[in-house]
Parts: C-alpha cells; sequence; structure tokens
C-alpha cells in the first residue's frame, strides 16, 4: 500500500548479526549454482492454504521515518500480536521498509538496531504461531523505482538488501515467508516489457540470493509479485514466465485488491457495490485462480480493502462495505486465495485491542467460513413530512434462505410486520409506524434480518426530510455548507458549469471523489468543499452543486469563486 497519502554482491559485504553487538561478520558471495530445492514437507499449497487469514501490520516497521511510531501508530508489542492471533487470523504480513535504516554503498549496511527489531517482532509472531510474511515495502516506490535510470545501483542496493535479511533469518522457522517486493514500480520506464523485464530481474535475483544463503532458506516458501501487484491478465502472465523459468515448487504469486477504483474510493457515481463492482471482483480472481491456481502456484492476496480506508473508513456507506467483503471473502475462498487483510491501524485498536468497526469484522471473518445474506440496502428511509407506507429491500440470498426479521430480542411477525415474496422483503407501514415511535430525524430502530447462515443483515429505519442548505461565505482553504441533513445521509456530489462541463477535480465525471473534493459532518451541520475541489475550479464561474443523498433526495446549491474568496448560495 501507498504511505499515507504509492546481481552482484560485492566482495567483503558485512552484516551487523543481530546479538552481537554490532559486530561486523563477513558474508561470502555465492558463486555456487543450486538445484531446484525440494518441496517443502507439506507443499506450498498447503503452507499458502494454513496462512488463510491474514492480517498486514501495516504503518509500522514499514513506516519510511525515523522510527516505527513515526506515521502515528504505537511501538509494536507483543500484546497486540497476541489479540491479532486470538481473532483467528493464522499469517500476519509484517512490511518493512529498509532504505531509511541503510548505509551508503557500496555495503549498504543495513543499521543493527532495525534488523534486531524487526527479528524480534518476527519472532513474537512465529511464537504465536503465525506463519509470517516479510517483504522490501516502501523501498519499492523510494528507490527501487529509480532502476530504468540506475539499474545497476539499484540491483545492487537491492542484492545487498536481502543477502542481510536472508542471512539474519536463514534458521528462522519455515512459517517465515520472503516477499521479493512490495507494488513493484518503475519511474521512467518505458513500457509495461521494459518493466517486466526489470522486475524478473529483482525477482529473479531475490531468488537467487535467498536459495544461495544456506539454512532454513534453501526451501523457504518466496513469493513473487506481479508488476504493480497488479491482477490484469498481462501482469499475470508476465509473471507466469518467472514461474516457468525458476522451476521451483517452493513459491507463491501476490497480487493486491482494492476493489473497482470508482467504488473503492466513492467517485464518478460509484456508491454502491453493484453489478460492475461485483463483476471486477469475481473476473480479477478467476484470473488469478486461472493462471496460477489451477496450475498449482499458490496465491496470497497481500493485501485487501478499499483504497477510501486511507481517507476515512466511512468514505464508502456502511452496507454497501459489508457487501464488498462478504463477496471478497467468498469469491476468494472459493478460488482458493488465501487473504490478507490490510491494516495500517484504522481496524483493530494498536492498544485497545478492539476492532473499530465489530460489524465489519464480523462481516469479514464470517465470510473465512460461509456466505451471509444482504440486502439492496441496510437503510430504509421514511420522510416525515409524508404519511408511512409499506418500504420493500430485495435480499440477496447469497444460497443460505430468510430465517425472519428481528427487533432486539424479539422477532418480527411475519405477515403483520413484514412478508416475504421471493427475494422481496417488505416491512409493512404499521410496524414502521409502531418502531419508529416519536419519528425523531435519524435512526428511530435498528432491524436484523437473519438468515439460515452467516451473519445478520442489520437495517435501519430512518426518517429524514429534504435537507436544508443555508447560503455562506469562505474562502478556497475554508469553505463549509450550512446543512440541516434533517435525518438524511450525504451520498455524492455532483459539480457543473452552466454550460453543463465538468467543474472540479476528475473532469472526466461531474460525481466528485468523497473526502477528497466534498465530505459531510454531522455533528458540525456542514458539507466542506476541500481546498483540493476549489483547486481545480474555474475563477468567476458559477458552479452548480447537485447533492445527492441516501434516501434519494437531491439538492442544489451554487458557489461562485473569486480569487481565494467563495460565495455559496442555496438554490
Amino acid at each position: 500500500m501507498p504511505a499515507i497519502g504509492v546481481v552482484t554482491l560485492l566482495a567483503g559485504l558485512s552484516l551487523a548479526v543481530p546479538g552481537t553487538a554490532g559486530a561486523a561478520v563477513p558474508v561470502a558471495p555465492s558463486t555456487t549454482t543450486h538445484g531446484t530445492p525440494a518441496p517443502a514437507p507439506d507443499g506450498a499449497m498447503a503452507q499458502v492454504a494454513a496462512m488463510q487469514p491474514g492480517w498486514n501490520l501495516g504503518n509500522s516497521l514499514d513506516a519510511t521515518g525515523e522510527d516505527e511510531t513515526s506515521w502515528g501508530n504505537p511501538r509494536v508489542t507483543e500484546a497486540l500480536l497476541d489479540n491479532i492471533r486470538a481473532q483467528g487470523f493464522n499469517s500476519v504480513r509484517i512490511p518493512v521498509t529498509w532504505g531509511r535504516h541503510q548505509g551508503p554503498a557500496p555495503d549498504h549496511t543495513i543499521d543493527p538496531a532495525h534488523l534486531d527489531r524487526v527479528r524480534e517482532v518476527v519472532d513474537w509472531a512465529l511464537a504465536d504461531g503465525f506463519h509470517v510474511m516479510i517483504d522490501v515495502h516502501h523501498d519499492s516506490w523510494q528507490w527501487i523505482a529509480d532502476m530504468p535510470a540506475d539499474r545497476a545501483g539499484v540491483l545492487a542496493r537491492y542484492d545487498a538488501t536481502w543477502r542481510q535479511v536472508a542471512a539474519a533469518f536463514r534458521d528462522s522457522s519455515p512459517r517465515l515467508v520472503f516477499e521479493s517486493v512490495n507494488e513493484p514500480q518503475f519511474t521512467g520506464g518505458a513500457d509495461d516489457a521494459r518493466n517486466a523485464e526489470l522486475l524478473n530481474e529483482l525477482n529473479t535475483s531475490f531468488h537467487r540470493i535467498v536459495r544461495g544463503s544456506g539454512g532454513n532458506n534453501t526451501t523457504r516458501l518466496l513469493v513473487l509479485p506481479t508488476l504493480h501487484t497488479s491482477a490484469d491478465q498481462a501482469r499475470l502472465d508476465e509473471l507466469t514466465a518467472t514461474f516457468d523459468t525458476l522451476g521451483d515448487p517452493n513459491l507463491a504469486a501476490t497480487v493486491h485488491y482494492y476493489g473497482y477504483w470508482p467504488f473503492s474510493v466513492n467517485v464518478a457515481g460509484g456508491t454502491r457495490f453493484d453489478a460492475t463492482a461485483q463483476k471486477d471482483l469475481t473476473d480479477t480472481f478467476d484470473r488469478v485462480h486461472n493462471t496460477f491456481v489451477a496450475r498449482g502456484i499458490p496465491v496470497i492476496l497481500g493485501e485487501y480493502g478499499l483504497l477510501g480506508f486511507d481517507r476515512h473508513t466511512g468514505t464508502i456507506q456502511q452496507g454497501e462495505k459489508l457487501k464488498f467483503f462478504e463477496s471478497l471473502g467468498h469469491h476468494a475462498r472459493i478460488r482458493q486465495l488465501t487473504t490478507m487483510l490490510w491494516d495500517n491501524g484504522q481496524h483493530f485498536q494498536r492498544t485497545g485491542f478492539r476492532w473499530n468497526d465489530p460489524e465489519l469484522f464480523a462481516q469479514i471473518e464470517s465470510s473465512w467460513t460461509t456466505r451471509s445474506g444482504t440486502a439492496s440496502s441496510d437503510q430504509v428511509f421514511s420522510a416525515r413530512a409524508a404519511a408511512v407506507t409499506d418500504k420493500t429491500l430485495t435480499l440477496n440470498l447469497n444460497g443460505t434462505s430468510f430465517t425472519g426479521l428481528r427487533h432486539g430480542a424479539g422477532d418480527l411477525v411475519r405477515g403483520t410486520d413484514y412478508t416475504v415474496q421471493d427475494d422481496r422483503l417488505t416491512i409493512t407501514a404499521s410496524a414502521l409506524t409502531r418502531l419508529s415511535g416519536s419519528r425523531a430525524y435519524g435512526t428511530n430502530a435498528v432491524l436484523h434480518a437473519r438468515f439460515s447462515h452467516g451473519v445478520p443483515w442489520r437495517i435501519d429505519l430512518v426518517t429524514h426530510d429534504t435537507p436544508v442548505l443555508r447560503s455562506a461565505t469562505g474562502t478556497t482553504d475554508s469553505f463549509a455548507v450550512p446543512t440541516d441533513f434533517r435525518g438524511d445521509r450525504l451520498a455524492t456530489m455532483e459539480a457543473t458549469y452552466a454550460d453543463g462541463t465538468n467543474a472540479g477535480p476528475h473532469g472526466w465525471t461531474p460525481y466528485k471523489e468523497y473526502d477528497r473534493a466534498f465530505a459531510p459532518d454531522y455533528a458540525a451541520g456542514v458539507t466542506t468543499l476541500t481546498p483540493d475541489f476549489f483547486a481545480e475550479v474555474e475563477d468567476g464561474a458559477p458552479v452548480t452543486l447537485t447533492f445527492h443523498y441516501w434516501s434519494g433526495t437531491t439538492v442544489t446549491y451554487h458557489v461562485t469563486r473569486s480569487g481565494t474568496s467563495v460565495t455559496g448560495t442555496a438554490a
């Protein structure tokens, strides 16, 4: 994952070995040609299967500042790993960035304290019974990306890094796995074919160095990524060629998956996990399975999640988010892909040892073993200004059967409170009226649709009226639309000029990116327009904003930028 916010050993290379107080121990260059390693006792496919499910210790040892706390997370503790193990995870990926902790050429010696710290955390995880994967992480964009312009220099540093890491962990448990490089990318590469050649050079050099370092490294499971860890067929085929050349049974492939991009960040109207987003997921997993797993090469989904999470986990609406993770877990399981949840601290609390969103984790956990029923929405809106009417949701049974609708600890009465016809769940007006009570704005009651297996589907009964927006003034650095949301929730925002052309960032679509161009603040009663939005708005050209709410309501508003001043007018 990008930061918050993307074959020669020089003679005499020295390695500072943990436990030797920084003493330099010579590491001899390998000149021996090694035969194909014997398969691991249980085989690579079995080991990768045993790693399911996995979790990423993100934004800690991979942080690019002075130490592992530089990106805001606390120091990693044994207690954190103990608690992650207790959540049911069988593997942990420990991203490591080495560059900030390396000396100059030609040795590129890794700071002994940093290496010791990595080994300490790895040993804690191994002692917990985890399979552990370490890598060369943000180095990928910090200096490895320069390989097209400095092939020899980058390769020498990359080789020196892996020689030291391989030597330090040569006798570690076979449950320790090495990943050659995270999200490989190259700056100024001529084309994908040339970039694939460069990655192949890195992957094969990594393989030769680790296998030649002895100990458990001769048969240790090694993980090779595609270019950009992409699952496009061309990228999969390029990596397949590397596997064919190496002929090593103890290898696995890795790709990352963050969903269909408009949905993953909530841009271009991608508010829902719709048919397009679903097809992107299933097509991706099918390609990966058919290219690798079907021919006996295991695959690790080294990172998965939604890109919008790096901004705010609320960027994607909760129900749509849950449907995505339910589907991802199921399709990964039937396609035999081991999954590793990307967590940079936004999911599992590093000191409180609790999930920030227990509902999300319950859905993820359930998907490891079974399917869950969902519905077209987790929200049922009733306008306070109108009479209450029956409301219908479409059930996504996902191979389950519907068993009932519950409010709190009590079951609602089928035929009176709700009806079910095929996949249509209708909640009656009488039940909505009773459950909504005084009909205050917002969620008045929470129901749970229950199914034959999996987790229940939460349904919020929401009372709303059309949001009221008021005129305002501000600056391009600080502008907010006073908003009385009146129980509704903002889904997306369109921005267009008077001639109908698109305004603001992502000019190819009228629908702007949630949290980057705009964001609601329900507690403060405002809708913020960001400096990034105004940076791409023409001076003196009125912009019509259309706010789309989850109830289906739309409200228009007008803003005009004049230099750094902004005037907003309610329609």
